[in-house]
Formats: structure tokens, C-alpha cells, sequence
């Protein structure tokens, strides 16, 4: 048995320029961390002793005999591309409710194919774990979804991303000494309120209306560099 931890995000600055509507013409950036809560997925070859050939647990309680029949999209497609032919049986935990804004999709997405990928004995780099999670939720779940939470879920910490018009990124930790670190951490405060919501449906009118924003997320996109100078 295979059991990944993956953790959620808090995006600082610079959101919306990882979308490929924008980032394609100007290039994107955003400052970001990872916060001490998870997304756990536990998987297995299950053995072909029951009455189903697959059992995901999620939400909902799912014993399918094929993987056209699974409900959850993400382990469905993702079955399905790395053709894995084998019965499995997937138990998601998770620290934090469902469409919470932290990017618990994108955690969830990473978190199975790196457990996908170590029950296969296949080993995989962040950048590669990235990109396939980039690739199964934005080309494969047709998702509106930019790819700075599939990168920050994967590489953890406090970080600096430069996405390139081409789609390529560079990823740069944020070294804080521990007192400015404490100091920093000090000063941000997070609630849960309670309400939920689907990220791509808010995705899709953010995205339409990236031609008519250009000032507005070249200011966004400045203030990354702003943010990085004055926590450092």
C-alpha cells in the first residue's frame, strides 16, 4: 500500500496570471506557501477476491467492476492514462472540507499520481509530478484551472514562481532566518467561514474577462515582486 501526503496552499499574490489566457502573452508570477494541512490518499491493488473489481472511497462509497464506471473524474481519467489495468482500492482523507479555496483539487490531483505512479515503481521528479498534474486536470478533466496549485502542492514550502509565455516555470524558495520567519507567520491570520464553492465555475468567468483586465493583472503580477522584497 502506497499512502501520500499531499499539503493545500495559500496563494499571496499574483493570482489569475497563471492562467494560459494570460501567461501565454505576459508571462505570469505569483508568491505562495504551503500550510500544515493535507491531503492524505491511501491505494492498493486490490485483490480479485470480491464481488468488485474496484472500491474508491471519497465522499461517496464506490465499488465499480470497470473504470469507465468510477464516479470520481480525477481517478477515473487518471486510471485511464496510465493505463493501469488492475483492480485498485483509493481512500481519500482529507484535513480540510472540500472546495475550501486552498486548492484541495490540485492537492488531491498530485496526491493520487504520486501514489499511482509508486504503485507502478515508477519514480517521478516534482517537475515531472507537475506537470502530469497540470496535464490531467487541465487537458483531461477539461478543468478551468491555472498551474499554480499543482506546482505549489507539489514542491511545498514558501516560494516565488516565474511562469514563462511557453508554459515553463521556475520555482524559488523564499529563505526567511527563523525570526523573520516567526514575524511573518505571526501576522497572517486564516478562517474557515463555512462556505464552499467550485473554483473552475468562478475560473471560467475569471478567465473571460482576462482581455478586458490587462491593467489590473499587470499591477497583480508587479505586486509579487513588491511582496518578495519586503518579506526579505
Amino acid at each position: 500500500m502506497i499512502i501520500t501526503r499531499t499539503p493545500y496552499r495559500v496563494s499571496f499574490f499574483g493570482g489569475g496570471t497563471d492562467y494560459p489566457e494570460w501567461y501565454k502573452d505576459n508571462g505570469g508570477s505569483v508568491l505562495s506557501t504551503c500550510i500544515p494541512h493535507y491531503c492524505y490518499l491511501s491505494g492498493r491493488v486490490l485483490p480479485p477476491f470480491f464481488n468488485h473489481r474496484h472500491r474508491i472511497v471519497w465522499s461517496q462509497v464506490e465499488k465499480p467492476n470497470h473504470i469507465d464506471e468510477i464516479q470520481h473524474p480525477a481517478v477515473r481519467e487518471a486510471l485511464k492514462w496510465l493505463k493501469i489495468n488492475s483492480g485498485m482500492e483509493i481512500n481519500h482523507h482529507g484535513d480540510l472540507p472540500a472546495r475550501s479555496g486552498l486548492g484541495s483539487s490540485s492537492s488531491f490531483a498530485v496526491g493520487l499520481l504520486n501514489m499511482l505512479y509508486n504503485l507502478q515503481g515508477k519514480e517521478v521528479t516534482k517537475k515531472g509530478l507537475a506537470e502530469a498534474a497540470i496535464h490531467l486536470e487541465s487537458n483531461l478533466l477539461k478543468e478551468n484551472v491555472g498551474i499554480q496549485d499543482q506546482i505549489i502542492t507539489t514542491y511545498g514550502g514558501l516560494n516565488r514562481t516565474d511562469i514563462n509565455k511557453d508554459g515553463s516555470y521556475e520555482v524559488m524558495p523564499i529563505q526567511l532566518n527563523s525570526s523573520r520567519q516567526k514575524e511573518f507567520e505571526s501576522r497572517i491570520l486564516l478562517f474557515y467561514t463555512g462556505v464552499s464553492r467550485t473554483a473552475s465555475d468562478i475560473a471560467k468567468e475569471k478567465i473571460k474577462s482576462i482581455p478586458h483586465k490587462t491593467r489590473e493583472l499587470s499591477l497583480i503580477q508587479s505586486l509579487v515582486e513588491e511582496a518578495v522584497n519586503i518579506i526579505t
